[in-house]
């Protein structure tokens, strides 16, 4: 028998046609025009990975080490790729074609779509949770910032689930498909703290399967489901094993890993408690879920055309063009935390749709989903429920790797369309009783109602924040009084939508509208809603046409150094250790990365950074003490920047080369010994290793030359007067960096806390060190033929189910 064309195969293409056109209309610029969005974070990893993506473009290989950021590091923290790969390709087919990053938002309203079906949910209401799901306002203010890995990997959660669900409602081979999919294209997108999240749904999911298995005395059907995801986990794993391998083998030489200095706040494993909880949420923050500006919205903020700034501005003369300027960009956030892009706000509406699938939901899934939200509140909370997210720092395995922990509210912002969208459907299918009105009621009054009550009250909120001791007096009263308009307006439009949205399910009630009616009304809300929201955060002044371009148009600086054809390093004394613009044209002393190397990073805090700030306050007074520079001297900083301007542009005489013989070297056996040393010894002259790590090194003499240069490989010849230490300016890294002496391999050295040595014999010598990590070539053939084995498993799983769909109609 045929499948019902108009039951079984319009509804969802209906679906996914309103998903895709969301996406195409609201960035049509992207994808008519060929505009892009502005994003900071983008532009700087195009910055970081120009010598990856170019050694790519002009051999065809891999650059896995780069030298453009933080003296060297590892490439494939950067941009990763291996021969063969098909997930970019698979991403491309499955988003229809829509272009990066904004295809993430289409896969996830349909993903979340599918996993709304998988429940049982009829199509009309998923597609509003879908909606709300992929189109909340922390995805695209996440994607304006360029967070695109996070997006994405967010955006998988709910194929995830699906499949899992879905092996546990009896369809395995399905299930195993879609949940292999998902988690495989996840850990492509290399967001390990949303990996971590998403793990904490899947447990609480799991706690809920077990829970029904043991109380329908189905036990062993639960234990023959746990393997099946097993295997899919381990084919997911396998399809980035390269990856995987590579970053857990870095990790422990990251700032995730566990710190090489014993002086104070050094010693501990991970990130400091001070620096992951620094974007924490406060309490009541969490109620921008349901008033989007109730905390004043971002940290900067368009305020409307005669608002009581404005007014305060224009009374006391300040001229119009800077009323504009400040008015475009107000302090309006009054929040806890140190600043933020925007309101977290998945719609008032959803909200409201929760509550009512708290009260209608199975009892098992209000309780998994439940526990979802109120966990991702606490963590979200940060040091604001210190008691709580101390101890999870510091016992849950792995959790200290992380930071900004307001992230965690990507739960809360999945779990509440699934609850939503679940409540309506068991509202609908509830036999209608006379509680049904109350219940009905009871949802309304405590989301409108508290919505309602918040606009009486507005008058109890200070509206102060941190910012207003940086403005005059008379113009902090201005500015509160329209924070508190804007909390007053945000709440009472948040009241009208829920009124709208309770308004059309009561209608259904009173038979007035069908459910499809009703459904397509929420869906139509929730985009005004949230389309309302979002484009104040992402709209056309977002987009150019190439912002990189202009972003890394070469400056008279820029063009003055690129004159020296030479190998060297450059300090951009601007923001150094915060940006990649330098690392475009040059090997940068600094960078842009959030897992820098952990010595790399107790270097820059505790020699580099006073180091170029007691230099600075020198060249104020005229005095360029280049000799002072004893670290940077021996990273080759050859050049250092102040500035655009050619004259900004400043050589420094004094840098250490490629490659040296220091005519000392002094023993040491402890890390905070040897980086102690740094800020004082001169490093031309003097060299440090660890005796208790490396024995019998002595000093040599003699010239070295680099005659060859690439990302993975260094090429030098030695004449050496004495046999010896040679120091190299290059980070030392020991996964993956070989030394080639005379054709022999020869133990690297570490030295000077960071740096590479080798000992050589006297005479000429020809030394070749090559990056050749066995992360990357021990697995490359497993990856490729996991992949295509996963998409063996897509094929067969979506075959047999629409096979048996059609033998059971």
């Amino acid at each position: 028998m045929q499948a019902n064309f108009k039951k079984d195969i319009l509804p969802h293409f209906i679906g996914i046609t309103v998903f895709y056109a969301i996406v195409l209309f609201y960035f049509s610029p992207v994808v008519f025009d060929g505009k892009i969005i502005f994003q900071n974070d983008i532009l700087q990893w195009e910055g970081a990975a120009k010598e990856i993506l170019d050694t790519r473009a002009q051999t065809g290989e891999e650059a896995l080490w780069t030298n453009r950021l933080f003296g060297g590091m590892p490439a494939y923290l950067v941009s990763f790729e291996i021969q063969g790969d098909i997930t970019n390709f698979l991403t491309k087919v499955l988003t229809l074609g829509l272009p990066h990053p904004i295809n993430s938002l289409f896969f996830g309203m349909v993903a979340m779509y599918i996993l709304l079906l998988s429940f049982k949910i009829r199509p009309e209401f998923a597609i509003g949770g879908a909606i709300a799901f992929a189109f909340n306002t922390f995805h695209l203010i996440s994607l304006d910032a360029g967070h695109n890995a996070k997006i994405w990997a967010i955006c998988l959660i709910p194929l995830i689930l699906a499949g899992i669900h879905l092996a546990f409602s009896g369809k395995k081979l399905l299930g195993l498909a879609l949940f292999t999919l998902g988690l495989m294209l996840q850990l492509k997108f290399n967001h390990l703290q949303i990996t971590y999240y998403t793990i904490l749904i899947v447990v609480f999911y799991g706690i809920g399967q077990l829970r029904l298995a043991y109380v329908n005395k189905k036990l062993p059907s639960f234990a023959k489901v746990i393997p099946i995801l097993m295997l899919g986990a381990v084919l997911a794993v396998g399809a980035n094993l390269s990856r995987f391998v590579a970053v857990f083998e870095y990790g422990a030489y990251s700032t995730r890993g566990k710190a090489n200095l014993t002086a104070a706040g050094s010693s501990q494993d991970g990130l400091g408690k001070e620096y992951a909880f620094n974007w924490s949420q406060g309490k009541l923050e969490t109620m921008t879920l349901l008033v989007p500006f109730f905390y004043g919205g971002g940290s900067s903020e368009a305020l409307p055309k005669d608002s009581e700034t404005e007014k305060a501005l224009r009374a006391n003369g300040v001229e119009n063009a800077q009323i504009q300027g400040f008015i475009q960009g107000s302090p309006t956030y009054w929040g806890d935390q140190p600043g933020t892009g925007g309101p977290i706000y998945g719609s008032a509406v959803m909200v409201f749709l929760f509550v009512l699938g708290l009260i209608y939901a199975p009892k098992t899934y209000r309780f998994v989903f439940l526990g979802i939200v109120l966990l991702s509140f606490f963590l979200a909370w940060g040091k604001n429920l210190e008691w709580f997210n101390y101890a999870i720092f510091d016992f849950l395995p792995g959790y200290n790797k992380f930071r900004a922990v307001s992230m965690a509210l990507c739960m809360a912002l999945f779990a509440i369309p699934v609850l939503g969208a679940m409540g309506l459907e068991h509202f609908f299918n509830a036999s209608r009783t006379n509680s049904t009105q109350k219940n009905l009621l009871i949802a309304f009054g405590s989301t409108g109602g508290l919505c309602l009550l918040l606009f009486l009250v507005a008058g109890m909120f200070g509206f102060t924040a941190p910012v207003d001791a940086n403005l005059p007096d008379w113009l902090i009263s201005s500015i509160q009084e329209d924070r508190k308009s804007m909390f007053k307006t945000s709440a009472i439009k948040s009241f009208i939508f829920i009124l709208l949205s309770a308004g059309l399910i009561f209608a259904v009630l009173k038979d007035k509208i069908s459910y499809t009616i009703a459904g397509w009304g929420i869906a139509l809300l929730l985009v005004v809603d949230l389309w309302s929201i979002n484009k104040r955060y992402l709209n056309e002044g977002s987009l150019q046409y190439s912002p990189a371009e202009q972003f890394f148009a070469k400056s008279p600086a820029d063009e003055k150094i690129l004159q020296d054809k030479d190998y060297f390093r450059v300090l951009n004394l601007e923001n150094p250790f915060n940006e990649a613009r330098t690392s475009y044209y040059f090997n940068s002393v600094g960078g842009y990365h959030g897992a820098k190397m952990r010595r790399y990073q107790e270097l820059i805090e505790n020699v580099l950074s006073p180091e170029i700030n007691a230099f600075i306050t020198k060249a104020q007074e005229g005095n360029f003490d280049y000799g002072g520079l004893n670290a940077l001297n021996m990273l080759n900083t050859k050049y250092i920047m102040a500035g655009k301007a050619e004259n900004s542009v400043f050589q420094n005489p004094e840098a250490n080369g490629p490659a040296w013989f220091p005519a000392t070297i002094r023993g040491i056996q402890t890390n905070d010994e040897e980086i102690g040393l740094l800020n004082t010894m001169n490093t031309k002259a003097e060299a440090t290793v660890n005796s208790l790590e490396f024995e019998n090194i002595v000093a040599g003499s003699g010239t070295v030359q680099l005659t060859d240069r690439a990302a993975n490989k260094l090429n030098y010849t030695v004449n050496a007067q004495e046999a010896g230490l040679v120091v190299f300016s290059e980070i030392y890294y020991p996964k993956g960096w070989k030394a080639f002496v005379n054709g022999a391999e020869t133990e690297i050295i570490r030295t000077n806390y960071l740096l590479r040595g080798l000992v050589v014999p006297v005479g000429e010598s020809v030394v070749e060190m090559r990056f050749e990590p066995s992360a990357y070539y021990s697995y490359k053939t497993i990856v490729v033929a996991f992949q295509y084995l996963i998409v063996l498993l897509l094929i067969a799983g979506v075959g047999l189910h629409f096979y048996s769909r059609k033998n059971a109609h």
